[in-house]
């Protein structure tokens, strides 16, 4: 039994790794490799009698899932019945109960493991010249996503209050630590959005702990408070964002490095009710912060050498931090993780996961194309990787080991080809030119009006 279970985690491990590039000896070294993958499993995986879905392919089909056009359980169940076939192994019936099952058994933690190692591992590979000076760039922001309208959903992730009950949408707020260099999500957590204490401040205060010693954090203008700035630099790291609306910046005070560009000191806010008055007082009384302006936009920093950060070079470091914006619509629109489709809280916290885990695999493809052909990842195409992965998927997976390396070459050196058009400074209205079909707005609950166009029909209503 032992034998057969290492063996069937070799031969998963095989074809996923193959479906998305990690070759042995293509550049990287191999993350999903069996060894890793089964001390995953081991870690938190769940003992189990040989199934129809056993969890590495559950996962495998999972990802290939929110990777598809289709996303349906159907489509997978198909493909499932196409594999066993062409591996001489019995047919299986078509139903998707058997599949739903197996994603209700997945450990979560395993999408989520296997998300992070992937994604340090790629962060962590980035050459020198992906980095901003040598340092390691980590962008936050948060962003908000919907689900289907069920109880469990409600409980967990409340839709918002100004709606009535009935007529919205359970919503859950997901904050990230995404890679500068690389695009990988590196950490991530989802809570509800529900009011104050559930803004983005909330996730990156939990996130702090992942930042390592000189890493830069990069974030907006809303994070720009005293105890995030204390907190990234109590871990080593430092910091780069606008300034906070509410705080004045006045630069007649402080320490003068050049025009509009001094070190001031801020002070320690007041003791939130919450906190214990000895916590509080493990706290510094001020912290040294760097303010400066370029064109307009006050930026503050924890670096304080101009010679190593320049306000230029700050200026055009805070630009990027757009990159966050493009990933998000990138995870929500070509992963169509804006409206999630599981029914309940286990279930979506797994289709999130398995998301973002199928973000960095596809994210790591692009990273190894990118270093082939000597080009940074984040001027590739994420959605024409996407693309040819998914129409290279069952060749990947059937091309015998002799003829693998050629087929990865190739792919790889046509996804280096999907460069994206240089747009400089580009302006886009936020506003759709195609009107929506003309009709009414559901203004009550969908049960009261299946009841109202049932009584229509028996002319129960005038």
């Amino acid at each position: 039994m032992k034998d057969t279970k290492v063996e069937r985690i070799r031969q998963g491990a095989a074809m996923l790794r193959r479906q998305f590039l990690h070759g042995d000896g293509i550049l990287f070294d191999p993350v999903l490799d069996a060894p890793t993958l089964a001390t995953v499993l081991d870690a938190h995986g769940k003992p189990n009698r040989e199934r129809l879905y056993p969890p590495l392919d559950t996962l495998r089909l999972f990802i290939g899932q929110v990777l598809s056009a289709d996303r349906a359980c159907q489509d997978v169940v198909g493909r499932r019945l196409s594999e066993r076939l062409a591996q001489g192994q019995s047919a299986n019936a078509l139903n998707t109960g058997s599949y739903c099952d197996a994603r209700q058994r997945l450990p979560l933690a395993l999408p989520v493991a296997l998300g992070v190692t992937l994604g340090a591992q790629l962060e962590s590979l980035a050459p020198k010249h992906w980095r901003w000076q040598g340092r390691t760039v980590k962008l936050f922001d948060g962003t908000t996503v919907s689900m289907p309208d069920t109880p469990d959903n409600q409980q967990a992730y409340p839709q918002s209050r100004e709606q009535k009950p009935g007529l919205g949408f359970p919503i859950a707020r997901i904050g990230a630590l995404i890679g500068l260099a690389s695009g990988a999500v590196l950490r991530y957590q989802v809570a509800a959005c529900e009011g104050k204490g559930t803004g983005e401040q909330s996730p990156l205060a939990n996130l702090l702990p992942h930042l390592n010693t000189g890493d830069v954090l990069l974030a907006d203008a809303l994070l720009a408070t005293w105890w995030i700035v204390e907190g990234a630099s109590r871990r080593g790291a430092d910091v780069v964002m606008a300034q906070h609306g509410r705080r004045l910046t006045d630069f007649t005070r402080g320490s003068k490095l050049g025009k509009k560009d001094h070190v001031v000191q801020w002070p320690r806010p007041p003791k939130p009710k919450t906190m214990r008055a000895e916590d509080y007082a493990r706290y510094p009384e001020f912290i040294a912060m760097r303010e400066l302006e370029v064109d307009g936009r006050i930026l503050v920093t924890t670096l304080l050498d101009p010679g190593f950060a320049a306000p230029r070079a700050l200026d055009a470091l805070y630009r990027m931090r757009w990159n966050i914006e493009v990933d998000f619509r990138t995870i929500k629109i070509t992963l169509q993780m804006d409206v999630l489709r599981c029914k309940s809280q286990s279930m979506v916290e797994k289709e999130i996961a398995v998301c973002l885990l199928a973000y960095n695999l596809v994210r790591w493809a692009m990273a190894k194309a990118a270093e082939l052909t000597d080009v940074l990842p984040r001027v590739l195409s994420f959605t024409g990787a996407k693309r040819l992965l998914a129409a290279f998927s069952d060749q990947l997976r059937r091309t015998p080991s002799m003829q693998i390396g050629a087929v990865i070459a190739t792919v790889l050196a046509s996804i280096a080809t999907l460069k994206l058009p240089h747009r400089p400074d580009r302006i886009e209205p936020r506003a759709k030119k195609r009107r929506p079909k003309n009709l009414p707005l559901l203004t009550v609950p969908r049960e009261v009006a299946r009841e109202f166009i049932r009584a229509q029909r028996l002319n129960r209503v005038p």
